[in-house]
């Protein structure tokens, strides 16, 4: 297995990410829609179906969306599938997440279940003081990161680490110059690690992105963080051209506001406006993200 499997033929990505659980248990909480296991199977299928069609992959979590993908017959001919490998519940150290593997979810797991690629989820700030409470976070997310990368190269799968920043104790409220400096050192921390692919919060601006551009060797991917389409294709623009961004793995943009339609409105709406909107961000990279075959790891 490689990128390629998850990547459109011109080795640029477009990834539908649908690996939310407790997230999307919430969401549909608040457009008050029930919720059980079998409301969020469906639901899942229902995008993969209507989304899958113009994804070169989904990300899908192991519970819901891998049945809904492969069980279900909807995941199209051509999408690769990632599967989220990190456990649901990864703990608390005082306000701080925690980033933990689980070692039975490993690449031979996500292999044997039909995936194509592992994702795992740390959520790292790499420029904490180590000392910080007596305990060294950081370093323990990017051991636990390490693992995953060293398991899926040994096993021969694709490895796909995404961070997610968080505000530290002391910390009230990140300055756009503070978040960017943050997501881009967790960047340089976790590119050292030599994941296949990083999948990366947007830094903010075109000179943010330039300095990942000079921080990283390896493929990198924008995330969506729930924001507007029409901001996204905006935010793609500059992440391929000033960042050399190889595409996106994004979610909530295309298909968060089908939550809070009924069951027999999805389908039509997912095929076709959500549909649309993917099909625009995925024309928003063309000719602009960078292939993950012409990136040379340094």
């Amino acid at each position: 297995m490689t990128l390629a499997d998850i990547a459109r033929s011109d080795g640029t990505f477009a990834i539908v990410a649908l690996d939310q659980r407790n997230t999307l248990r919430r969401m549909f909480t608040a457009a008050g829609q029930p919720v059980d296991d079998d409301v969020l199977r469906t639901f899942k299928g229902d995008v993969i179906a209507g989304l899958s069609p113009s994804a070169s992959g989904l990300l899908v979590d192991p519970d819901f969306g891998v049945p809904a993908a492969i069980a279900d017959g909807n995941l199209a001919p051509g999408a690769g599938l990632a599967v989220a490998a990190e456990p649901s519940e990864r703990g608390k150290f005082g306000d701080e997440p925690l980033t933990r593997r689980e070692p039975a979810q490993n690449a031979a797991w996500v292999r044997d279940m039909g995936g194509h690629a592992v994702k795992f989820l740390v959520q790292l700030r790499a420029d904490r003081d180590r000392a910080l409470g007596g305990r060294d976070v950081a370093a323990e997310a990017l051991d636990a990161t390490a693992q995953v990368v060293a398991d899926c190269r040994a096993d021969g799968v694709p490895s796909v680490v995404e961070n997610l920043i968080y505000r530290l104790p002391d910390e009230t409220e990140l300055s756009p110059e503070a978040r960017a400096d943050a997501i881009i050192e967790a960047a340089r921390a976790l590119n050292d690690l030599k994941p296949d692919l990083l999948k990366l919060e947007y830094p903010g601006s075109a000179e943010a992105c330039r300095r990942i551009a000079e921080a990283v060797t390896v493929p990198w991917v924008v995330l969506s963080a729930g924001v507007g389409f029409e901001e996204f294709q905006e935010v793609l623009r500059i992440s391929c051209d000033e960042g050399g961004a190889s595409g996106f793995i994004a979610g909530r943009a295309f298909w968060k506001d089908a939550v809070a339609l009924e069951p027999s409105e999805r389908r039509p709406f997912l095929s076709d406006t959500a549909r649309r909107r993917l099909d625009a961000c995925a024309a928003a990279i063309d000719g602009r993200a960078t292939p993950w075959t012409a990136i040379a790891d340094d």
